[in-house]
C-alpha cells in the first residue's frame, strides 16, 4: 500500500513538474505580454519575400517586378492560335465552346478545318481519347477490354452526333460523368483539332453517297 502511494505521489510530482515546464516556456494562453510567443513552428508567418516595385537584389536587374515569361496572355488581351490567323478574347467560342457572352454552344467549329488540323486531331485522339472509347471511336478501347470501364460512349451514337462542337468541346474541357476532365492536359486548339477528327469519324461511319458532290455520285451511278 505504501509503494503504491509512493508511486502516485511521484506521478503526481513529475505531472506537476512537466505541466509547470509547459507553461513556463509556453504561457498561459490568452495572457497579454510584451515578450513575443515561442514558436516551435513559424508556420511562415515570417519569410523572405519581395515587395512589388520596391528594389531589390535577388534579380540581376534590381527590381523586384519583372515582365511575365513568354506566352503570357493577360485577361481581355488577343491571342494568335497555333492553327493559322484566328485571334481570340478569353471568353471568345475558341477558348469556351460558348458563344461570347451567353451560356449557348456554338454550333461549329471555331478554327479552319484543315489537312493538317485533322492530322493533329488524329494524333491528339490516338493519345488521349482512344484508350477509353476506341480508336474507331466505337467505345471498344482498352479499358473496355480490361473490364476497367465497362461503359464507354460510342461516338457515333446519334445522341453524340446531334452534339454542337461547343457541347463536345464542353465535355473534353470539363468531363462528364466517369470521363475525367482534358482541358489541363490537352491545349485549346488541340482540343478543336479532336472535335474535327471526331465529326470526320462520324462522317466515315454514318455518311452516304448522299453526302457526295453531284459529280461524284453521277460516277458511282
Amino acid at each position: 500500500m505504501r509503494d503504491a502511494i509512493s508511486i502516485l505521489i511521484s506521478f503526481a510530482l513529475i505531472g506537476a513538474a512537466l505541466g509547470g515546464a509547459v507553461v513556463g516556456i509556453a504561457g498561459l494562453r490568452g495572457e497579454i505580454s510584451r515578450k513575443p510567443p515561442l514558436e516551435i513552428f513559424a508556420d511562415m508567418n515570417r519569410q523572405p519575400k519581395l515587395r512589388p516595385q520596391r528594389p531589390d537584389d535577388f534579380f540581376a536587374n534590381g527590381l523586384s517586378s519583372q515582365l511575365p515569361p513568354a506566352g503570357t496572355v493577360a485577361r481581355g488581351e488577343p491571342v494568335e492560335t497555333v492553327n493559322g490567323p484566328v485571334y481570340a478574347f478569353q471568353d471568345a467560342p475558341v477558348n469556351t465552346g460558348k458563344i461570347a457572352g451567353t451560356t449557348n454552344f456554338v454550333e461549329t467549329n471555331p478554327l479552319p478545318v484543315t489537312g493538317e488540323l485533322l492530322a493533329r486531331g488524329q494524333d491528339r485522339f490516338n493519345i488521349y481519347c482512344s484508350p477509353c472509347h476506341g480508336r474507331l471511336g466505337d467505345g471498344n478501347g482498352i479499358t473496355k477490354e480490361i473490364g476497367d470501364m465497362p461503359a464507354v460512349a460510342n461516338l457515333h451514337d446519334q445522341r453524340i452526333v446531334a452534339m454542337t462542337d461547343g457541347e463536345i468541346f464542353n465535355t473534353i474541357t470539363h468531363g462528364k460523368n466517369t470521363m475525367g476532365a482534358y482541358g489541363p492536359l490537352i491545349p485549346t486548339q488541340d482540343r478543336w483539332a479532336i472535335i474535327a477528327y471526331v465529326r470526320a469519324l462520324q462522317l466515315s461511319w454514318l455518311g452516304s453517297t448522299n453526302d457526295l458532290p453531284a459529280d461524284q455520285q453521277a460516277a458511282l451511278k
